[in-house]
Parts: C-alpha cells; sequence; structure tokens
C-alpha cells in the first residue's frame, strides 16, 4: 500500500466516522456503536464502497487508540473516590461486578466454544461503558442525583477490577501451555502489574515534579511519550500493553498536572478512538454478526436482567427506592470500549472466530439500549414499584425521587403542604459536573 493510499484510507476512514457519528446524535444515539458501525459498512466484509481492504493497514493506530483508551481509563480513576464511598460503596460496586461478570463466565461456558473464550465473555459481559454511562448522566440531567455518586463509583470499582482481570487474563491469552507456564505468565503480568502499583503508591510525587512543564505542547509531548514507552515495555515483556498504558494513566492521576493532562488528552483519546473502533469494525463481517444474533439477544437479556438485580442491590444497600434503583440499572447497562478493546486483543490469540462478531453484536445493541432505557427509566420505576417488591426497599430520600414519583396533590394527606421551592428545585448539577468531570466521555 502506498504512502497516498495510506493517506486516503485514513482520511476516509476519520471523515465516514464522523459523518455517521454526527447523524446519529441527531438521535440521541452514542458515538462508539457507530464508529464501529462506519469500519463493518466500509470495511472489505460488506458490499459496496470498500474504504480500506486490509484492516491490518490500520493497525498502528488502533493499537496508539487502544493505549490512548486504557491510559484515560487510568487518569479517570482515584483511591479518594474509594475512601468517601467506603463500605457500601465497595459492597455495590463488588455485588455489580459479581452478578455480571458471574452472569458473563456462566454464559460462556454455557456456549461451549472454551475456558479461554468464557474468561473473556466474563469481562466482555461484566463491565459497563464509563464513556457511555458518563454522557446518559449528563444528557438525562442526573448529575446532581445522589445516587449519580453511587454509579459513578461503581465504575470506579470496575477501574479496580480492570487492571486485576488484564494481569489475570494475560496467561490465558498467551496461550500458556502446562500449569508451570501458566504460573510464570500470570506471575510475571501480576509482577510488573505490582511494580507500577508500587510506584504509583510511592512514586507519584518524584514522577509529578519529573513530567511537570508549563507549556502543554512539552506536557503532551511527555505523558504521550511515558504511555507508549510503558506500553511497549509491557508487551515485550509478553504483558499486554493494556497493563502498562492503564497504569501509567494511574500515576499521572495522582500528580499535580494530572487535572491538565486529562483536559489535554481528550481531542487525542477521541481521534485516536475513533480509528480504534472503526478498526475493529473493519475486521467484523456482518455475516458472522448474524450468525450469531439469537447468542446475542441471549447475553442481552441476561445482561438486562443483571443489571436490574444489581441496580435492586444498590438501592438497598443505600436506602434508595424504586426509582434510583431503575436509573442505576439503565445507567449502567450500555456496554462499550472496555468490551471492543477485550475483542481486540482476543483477536489474535486463536480464540473461537465467532467470538468477535458476537462481542460486535452485543456491544451494538446495548450500546444502543442503554442510553435509550435510561431515558425511559421511569417505566422500570413504575414495574420495580409495584406493592410486592416493596419490602426490597427501604424510605428513600425525597430529593432523590423523580418527578414521576412523587405524590401529587390529590394523594397528599389533608393539611400537609407543597415542598419548600427552595427545596424541591432541580438538583445542582454544578457540583456533580465537578466531581465526573474526570469521567467524561465525548
Amino acid at each position: 500500500m502506498g504512502h497516498a493510499d495510506t493517506l486516503l484510507a485514513m482520511g476516509g476512514a476519520f471523515l465516514a466516522a464522523a459523518l455517521l457519528a454526527r447523524l446519529g446524535r441527531r438521535i440521541g444515539l452514542p458515538t462508539i456503536p457507530l464508529f464501529m458501525l462506519a469500519g463493518i459498512l466500509l470495511g472489505p466484509h460488506t458490499p459496496g464502497i470498500i474504504l480500506v481492504e486490509d484492516p491490518h493497514e490500520l493497525e498502528m493506530l488502533t493499537a496508539l487508540g487502544l493505549v490512548l483508551l486504557l491510559f484515560y481509563l487510568g487518569l479517570e480513576f482515584h483511591l479518594d473516590d474509594l475512601r468517601r464511598g467506603g463500605k457500601q460503596l465497595f459492597a455495590a460496586g463488588g455485588g455489580y461486578l459479581l452478578l455480571n461478570v458471574g452472569a458473563g463466565l456462566g454464559f460462556g461456558f454455557a456456549l461451549g466454544w472454551g475456558t479461554r473464550e468464557a474468561v473473556v465473555l466474563a469481562g466482555v459481559v461484566g463491565i459497563s461503558s464509563s464513556a457511555i454511562v458518563t454522557k446518559v448522566l449528563i444528557d438525562t440531567g442526573r448529575i446532581g442525583r445522589p445516587e449519580t455518586r453511587l454509579i459513578l463509583g461503581v465504575t470506579v470499582v470496575e477501574d479496580i477490577f480492570l487492571a486485576l482481570y488484564l494481569a489475570a487474563l494475560q496467561p490465558v491469552l498467551s496461550g500458556a501451555q502446562g500449569t508451570a507456564e501458566f504460573l510464570l505468565q500470570g506471575a510475571k503480568a501480576f509482577g510488573f502489574l505490582m511494580l507500577l502499583a508500587i510506584a504509583a503508591r510511592y512514586g507519584t510525587r518524584l514522577i509529578g515534579r519529573l513530567i511537570a512543564v508549563k507549556d502543554d505542547e512539552l506536557l503532551v509531548v511527555s505523558f504521550l511519550g511515558l504511555a507508549v514507552l510503558v506500553a511497549g515495555v509491557s508487551e515485550s515483556l509478553g504483558v499486554a500493553d493494556a497493563i502498562g498504558a492503564f497504569m501509567v494513566g494511574l500515576i499521572l492521576s495522582g500528580t499535580s498536572s494530572g487535572p491538565r493532562i486529562r483536559e489535554l488528552v481528550h481531542p487525542l483519546r477521541d481521534a485516536f478512538a475513533a480509528i480504534f473502533f472503526f478498526g475493529f469494525g473493519l475486521s467484523i463481517d456482518p455475516g458472522d454478526v448474524t450468525s450469531v444474533a439469537w447468542l446475542v439477544v441471549g447475553a442481552v437479556a441476561l445482561t438486562i436482567v443483571m443489571n436490574i438485580a444489581a441496580g435492586l442491590l444498590a438501592a438497598r444497600l443505600h436506602s434508595y427506592g424504586p426509582g434510583p434503583a431503575a436509573d442505576i440499572a439503565t445507567t449502567l447497562l450500555a456496554r462499550g470500549e472496555f468490551a471492543l478493546i477485550l475483542g481486540a486483543m482476543a483477536a489474535g490469540a486463536n480464540l473461537d472466530r465467532r467470538l468477535a462478531p458476537f462481542i460486535a453484536g452485543y456491544v451494538l445493541v446495548l450500546a444502543v439500549l442503554g442510553p435509550v432505557s435510561a431515558g425511559r427509566s421511569h417505566l422500570l420505576a413504575r414495574v420495580l414499584g409495584i406493592r410486592l417488591m416493596a419490602g426490597l426497599f427501604r424510605t428513600e430520600p425525597p430529593s432523590s425521587r423523580p418527578d414521576d414519583e412523587r405524590p401529587r396533590d390529590s394523594e397528599r394527606p389533608e393539611g400537609s403542604r407543597e415542598p419548600d421551592e427552595a427545596h424541591d428545585s432541580e438538583p445542582d448539577e454544578t457540583h456533580g459536573k465537578e466531581e465526573s468531570e474526570r469521567y467524561a466521555g465525548r
């Protein structure tokens, strides 16, 4: 492929992804499934216009997109969020992961594709899309609600699980033969993870001084070089480059330059992540997706049930009612960037060929269904609010009720007064936006 052809493919990929995403935005769809859909439609497996004949032509760009995605996920993580949340946050986040990861693992074994495939599916089904979650919270005006802090806290617990899961996944994807090789690969991955964790715990101040610079241009070059370098070191050691990129983000998030880095990395992350999702779509044959359509439907149904159960559990732990329970369940429903990252990592591991199209179909459905259902969570709240389920809930704070759950005038006891306007107004979104700014997607 010549130099001119490469530029044409790159430019066409960016513009095609942007055009389809702009059309989707008009009806409220998130960008992640649309970028992937653009790759499917313009790839070599779909009749019509073929923009890129060979997905490997964009391999370096998609690899950089993967590194920047994981780097940004690391930047989002803050130990302070866990300290403030306490045991209830761990219980809610742990319960969410236990239900969804466990369901994904069980579903993977039920398919009979193999143990390695089941372990990958556990992560695909188990972890929500933080980018879509935050976009949904902003678009629905729920940033200031009490349950939003819990939702964002669950994504933080997912980040902790993400680091451990990637380390555990390394020997699985590497195809280690025998117990000794499996343990060796696992020890290398966890050892490298622990080394970076020690650097995050004790070396943040030193690293912060080394990377601190007033000039934005030099700061961008510095953190980008560090993220790519450590990802490369990870890969050369036989450890997933995703682990290195994630941990560099975690380390830099605790430095004085962390807030600036989060702002500066946004355009880079968005541009190269678009190519990553587009590149993943290029590798998908629509015919393969239709061949696993019923399996996708089953996985989506299972995920919906597990999210409702997790929403009920979280609401119970925090004394919320059916309204917040429905908000939690629907907001965390979307799957996106991490599922596709796992799909890309598994693509080169000689796993079952049905895995990639299954992940593509699963993400396409839930990345659209999640935001749509979140915008109509009041319908689920009504179902959860029936008398048969009343015993699951404790009394919820009045401020956390959706408007349609507050008693009408005709339902108020005689002599009761309309709540004070100052206390019944819309929640203050300023504080919520500041708190969740580091989680912002697009």
